[in-house]
């Protein structure tokens, strides 16, 4: 018997189990913060900006500045979601603290795509927002030193 139909027919399911699926497509975004204050007082400000911007009366006229809702919260992690209220789109956020000199915050973004990306970056807004709106860009010693955006898209 010919083996090269079996391998053939082998090479087409296994090929069509690894076809790469939409709903795995996904936007990401990687930010690194330094702060001259101590991290307690960075996640104080951070937590309570989240629970600020939970309350959908902040929706009214804020744009992309509301529809946050706190996960969790521990000593050096912060995690939440943020809900676009124009598209309705869910990004989860982590926000990681390490207390050295200086507070170091690495805040990550992640959402699925159901389109392909633009040139704009939710969740690099998502994360960025609650910086601004927390006022920690105006803290002693604040400084953003590297941002990452990897759009997926197959």
């Amino acid at each position: 018997m010919d083996p090269r139909p079996l391998l053939l027919a082998c090479a087409l399911v296994l090929g069509a189990a690894f076809r790469p699926s939409e709903v795995n497509d996904v936007s990401q975004c990687k930010v690194k913060w330094l702060f001259g204050i101590s991290c307690s007082e960075v996640s104080e400000r951070l937590v309570g900006q989240i629970q600020a911007w939970q309350i959908k009366e902040s929706c009214q006229d804020a744009g992309e500045s509301c529809s946050y809702e706190l996960v969790s919260t521990s000593t050096y992690l912060v995690t939440a979601t943020h809900t676009s209220p124009v598209t309705r789109k869910v990004s989860n956020l982590q926000f990681l603290l390490e207390q050295s000199t200086v507070c170091k915050m690495t805040g990550e973004a992640a959402s699925e795509l159901t389109k392909p990306p633009d040139d704009k970056n939710p969740n690099y807004c998502s994360l960025q927002n609650l910086i601004d709106g927390s006022d920690l860009n105006s803290a002693e010693g604040y400084k953003q030193v590297q941002q990452q955006v990897d759009l997926s898209w197959v």
